[in-house]
């Protein structure tokens, strides 16, 4: 029986809270909750499956913008969540017209929360009922899952495979190629049981056209299926009123492996896109020379193209293939992907005319990519054809190592945003350190040359450090790098004073500031 929103909020550990749903009344009675998750991040969206109950106290929606909480409404909506429950009172005194609004436009149950409950206590209490729930729904998955895989061993198509689930889940089902192509369809038969395929003697059109047009009210669930890593088609789930939304998405997701390899079946890979895979595989192994000349051809990339590689990683490397294959299409004028574990890789081949300026419009347009939380890319340097694609590889995982250095980080990239796209040639001095100059050589060079100065951030607790590295950096513009600090210009110059007597004078006009440059690239390191 599934778990309605409205029988939750009449439990004991919400009634205690004074709840009073703000947004979405409409969609609120039919309502089936998941789960129960509490979170305060505003990002959180991408790492929910959907159907859940979130719970926030409201703590980033105070210092939020009305834009950034409309979207935090929205991004929740997209996801599937089942209701936003916000507790207002203490530190957000209301909720916002804005998040009201937009949660009624997108449908969301929006929640208010008028008194300070424990979120423990709730969680605790309603996921143990979803708990028992969910042991139920894995079962029946399960048995759509094998039922499946018989249909699939016995050679059936695909309109009978999914028959099976249909069957099970009683819900209509449509299975559609990237392209939108119908690849199969099903619908639960009119009796309850197992199956779609009727025995009036209707053909595979009448029975398509059945599937389709049933249950258009219902509530949908989309799943990507993947092939060999590459998402190839979609699983429309339309489930009715009455039905088990849980039950469809929790035997959906199980039976995505089935459906895969009966698309495996019938959609092969093609030869381009094999030798794509083995030519990245070599790349990353550092294959000889002649292996890499011998696979590029097939995989559509010339030997002797401008090649740059790119690294991605993602604990979704494989949900942002098909996202990455479509920047790189947009971006390359050939180009090969390929996913290792937590690592996504990519091969790009640019124009040799503008190769620099097509790699920035390549680093540019990687920022597209929908990545969770913590996803780190990095773009290697150029690299003159296919047999040096290795060292351009090999130089986009050093910087990802590198900037797992929080110092370096902080030094380096963008403090606005924890998903960045690295582009190694910003890290070249860090790079050539690293890998040709031991720790010991690198911190004896940066005490000679700043040793005052890093004793005087030690002692006095100052930042002249960070205040010379931004200056050099800004190419000695002492303007600029007072805005970057957010200081006067008095107390720029009243720094820069301090730093120059304790470097033995004005650095500039002299070699003595590119031997300062480089220290406090070092430094950070």
């Amino acid at each position: 029986m599934p778990v309605l929103l409205a029988d939750v909020l009449k439990h004991p550990t919400l009634t205690a809270a004074d709840p009073v749903i703000r947004a979405g009344a409409g969609a609120a009675s039919g309502t089936q909750l998941r789960w129960v998750h509490s979170s305060e991040v505003l990002d959180i969206a991408p790492l929910l499956s959907g159907g859940e109950l979130l719970l926030t106290g409201g703590d980033a929606l105070v210092s939020a913008t009305d834009g950034r909480r409309v979207e935090y409404v929205r991004q929740l909506a997209e996801r599937g969540v089942g209701a936003l429950a916000v507790e207002t009172g203490q530190t957000l005194a209301s909720l916002p017209s804005s998040m009201i609004r937009a949660a009624e436009e997108a449908g969301l149950p929006l929640i208010e929360f008028r008194k300070v409950v424990p979120f423990v206590g709730i969680m605790q209490a309603i996921n143990s009922m979803l708990v028992s729930e969910s042991v139920a729904h894995l079962r029946r998955a399960d048995e759509a899952s094998h039922a499946m895989a018989v249909e699939l061993a016995h050679g059936s198509s695909l309109d009978r495979i999914l028959a099976v689930l249909a069957g099970i889940i009683e819900a209509t089902l449509e299975l559609s190629s990237v392209s939108g192509v119908t690849l199969g369809t099903a619908a639960p038969a009119s009796d309850g049981s197992a199956g779609s395929i009727p025995a009036d003697g209707s053909g595979p059109d009448e029975r398509r056209e059945n599937a389709v047009g049933t249950g258009t009210d219902g509530t949908p669930i989309n799943i990507d299926v993947p092939v060999r890593g590459v998402p190839s088609a979609r699983l429309a789930i339309n489930v009715p009123a009455h039905g088990d939304v849980n039950l469809a998405r929790v035997a959906g997701g199980r039976c995505v492996d089935i459906l895969s390899l009966a698309l495996l079946q019938r959609m092969p890979p093609g030869l381009k896109e094999v030798a794509g895979t083995a030519l990245l595989r070599a790349v990353s192994s550092g294959s000889q020379p002649w292996r890499l000349q011998q696979l590029s051809p097939t995989a559509g990339i010339p030997a002797s193209a401008t090649v740059v590689a790119i690294v991605v990683r993602t604990s979704t490397s494989q949900q942002l293939r098909a996202a990455m294959d479509k920047i790189l299409k947009r971006s390359a004028q050939q180009s090969a992907s390929y996913v290792d574990n937590s690592e996504l890789l990519a091969l790009a081949a640019l124009p040799i005319d503008g190769a620099s300026a097509a790699r920035a419009e390549l680093v540019a347009a990687l920022q597209e990519l929908p990545v969770e939380a913590g996803t780190m890319t990095a773009v290697g340097p150029l690299a003159a054809g296919i047999i040096n694609a290795p060292w351009s590889l090999s130089e986009a995982k050093c910087a990802l190592d590198l900037v797992v250095n929080a110092s370096l980080r902080a030094a380096r990239l963008p403090s606005e945003s924890a998903d960045v796209v690295v582009d190694v040639e910003n890290l070249a001095v860090e790079r050539m350190a690293v890998q040709h100059l031991d720790q010991g050589a690198r911190q004896d060079f940066v005490r000679q040359q700043l040793g005052p100065v890093l004793e005087h951030d030690e002692r006095r607790n100052s930042q002249l450090l960070t205040t010379l590295a931004i200056w050099l950096d800004s190419g000695c513009n002492t303007a600029q790098a007072a805005r970057e600090l957010h200081v006067e210009r008095q107390s720029m110059h009243h720094r820069l004073q301090r730093i120059f007597e304790l470097c033995g004078g004005d650095p500039r006009g002299t070699g003595r500031l590119a031997a300062l440059h480089l220290a406090t690239r070092l430094a950070v390191l």
